[in-house]
């Protein structure tokens, strides 16, 4: 089973960013659970998406506790986070920054990957919305290599600007695929 933790601010797109990878997996035949999780209902407060992914029917309903992947759309959300605490030895953390991975390696995550989402969004004219070029990152770090599903998701699930979604996921997928991003 894959677990995701997907942390950010309201209006960031991270609920969303949960629902495009619940999509993905789907459309690919497996099982998927996702839900989000926030507190006051408003633009800049704390969200957490999370989503299970599997072959075989998902039954557990608790909290992810061991995280496969933590994507998180602003590292202020890192300091002292509980979230953090989750990670093991093979949790990959994946950081929208215009910072190199190296600067969060106080955090006591082995496996980090920095990439500067927000300059890949405005780049499309999606301006801070980053919710399409993580997940492409993600998927690409992750070496998924079924870049026309990924591009079918991004445009079927994108409101607006079909795409540009699609433009700046795919490019999230080529830096973190080529190892442009930054890595610990």
């Amino acid at each position: 089973m894959l677990q995701f933790i997907i942390q950010g601010r309201g209006g960031q797109g991270a609920q969303t960013a949960g629902n495009i990878l619940a999509e993905f997996f789907f459309q690919e035949g497996r099982q998927v659970l996702a839900y989000a999780t926030y507190g006051g209902a408003r633009r800049g407060t704390p969200v957490s998406s999370s989503l299970r992914v599997d072959d075989k029917p998902i039954r557990m309903r608790c909290d992810i506790e061991k995280p496969d992947a933590i994507v998180c759309f602003d590292p202020s959300l890192l300091a002292g986070t509980p979230v953090l605490k989750s990670a093991s030895a093979e949790t990959l953390l994946l950081i929208n920054s215009v910072y190199p991975a190296e600067r969060f390696a106080e955090l006591g995550v082995k496996r980090v990957v920095s990439i500067d989402a927000k300059s890949i969004a405005k780049s499309h004219q999606l301006g801070a919305m980053v919710n399409s070029t993580l997940v492409g990152a993600l998927l690409g770090v992750l070496a998924y290599g079924n870049v026309a599903l990924l591009r079918k998701v991004v445009a079927e699930t994108s409101p607006v600007k079909a795409a540009e979604n699609v433009a700046a996921c795919l490019e999230g997928y080529r830096i973190a695929r080529e190892g442009g991003a930054s890595h610990v």
